[in-house]
């Protein structure tokens, strides 16, 4: 197959075409989703990262409608996947059939061919179908009948699952749950916004008349100028820090693992360049810690009987842990730190 490989992206894109381009994306998005914009630009963010979005929470709150709005404001390939118990892991990955006119066989893609991927119910499918999506989530490739063939880039995966419906449902295992850059979760609406719902959405649904407002070849620039986002090594050794305090907790019988090291520095790096800077701070990654890392890890016995959830040790682990010492300098700041000897988090001048 013939497909750009998931490494290969394209030019950088100057400031003032960056925010206008993820600026649009997100209020088209916001047509349909209303009063969630911190949430919304979560979920741009973790595209840009390269990432993928596991959407959690109460039935009917918008989960599905945000990972569609999402794949309609971009102009590229979509496929949706309804899990169910009795889908196939050939169903996702694709399958080799047999071709009587050319005498051999032949490989039909599945749905994960596609540049966004939405999993509607994903822990509704059994772990060997939710198995088929360990490899594409990690490696970008796809390996059926020992051919492997590569997917394209950009390439996200948004997944959903109510977590109080229990009957039917098979939890995402560790592993897989691992691979997810970020677990969101909806939230109900205020007031407001649920009016503005009832005045937008009572006679027809925004999202039929979505419309595309970037494409692939922009997604691509964009994740190419979020990659050079500087990132310096005190608010590197900060991430690890965090990352380090889940392994150490004493609420805690899995920490997270160096992988969510990684995507936690790379949505952050997002974050820094949504919000017009080209360098990250201590503060994105207070801000992430929870999304990112929350999903992750296990809690002891003792800290579920106390009912204790991941959300709240994450948080107050964030709030025990000190910030680098230099945290309020100006980032252009290059001269050397003082005190504990760590060097500002200063970006790198162009």
């Amino acid at each position: 197959m013939t497909q750009q490989t998931w490494d290969e992206v394209g030019g950088l894109l100057p400031h003032d075409e960056f925010r206008a381009a993820s600026e649009a994306i997100v209020a088209n998005i916001e047509q349909v989703i209303e009063g969630k914009t911190a949430t919304v630009r979560l979920a741009l963010a973790v595209l840009l990262a390269e990432g993928h979005l596991l959407i959690e929470d109460v039935p009917g709150v918008g989960k599905t409608k945000l990972a569609k709005a999402l794949a309609r404001s971009i102009d590229c390939t979509v496929r949706r996947i309804q899990f169910t118990p009795d889908l196939l892991p050939s169903d996702v990955t694709g399958v080799s059939v047999y071709n009587q006119e050319t005498h051999d066989f032949e490989f039909r893609p599945g749905a994960v061919f596609a540049n966004l991927v939405v999993g509607d119910e994903i822990n509704r499918a059994s772990p060997k179908t939710q198995s088929a999506l360990l490899e594409c989530m990690e490696e970008r490739q796809v390996t059926v009948d020992g051919v492997t063939y590569q997917l394209q880039t950009p390439f996200m995966v948004i997944a959903t699952q109510n977590p109080i419906e229990m009957e039917g449902t098979y939890p995402l295992p560790e592993a897989q749950r691992d691979r997810f850059t970020a677990r969101i979760a909806m939230g109900y609406p205020d007031s407001g916004a649920e009016l503005a719902m009832l005045d937008g959405h009572g006679a027809t649904d925004p999202l039929h008349e979505l419309r595309p407002v970037s494409d692939a070849a922009i997604v691509r620039q964009l994740i190419a100028t979020v990659r050079q986002v500087h990132v310096a090594d005190a608010v590197k050794q900060y991430a690890i820090d965090l990352v380090t305090a889940t392994r150490e907790a004493p609420d805690l019988r899995l920490g997270a693992s160096p992988r969510a090291t990684l995507q936690l520095l790379r949505t952050a790096r997002a974050v820094a360049a949504l919000e017009g800077r080209d360098y990250v701070l201590p503060d994105d990654l207070q801000a992430l810690a929870v999304p990112v890392l929350a999903h992750r890890i296990i809690p002891t016995a003792d800290a579920q009987l106390a009912r204790r959830t991941t959300d709240a040790i994450v948080s107050e682990l964030v709030h025990r842990l000190p910030l680098p010492h230099d945290r309020q300098r100006n980032p252009y700041d290059t001269r050397p730190a003082t005190g504990n000897g760590r060097a500002p988090y200063e970006p790198r001048r162009p």
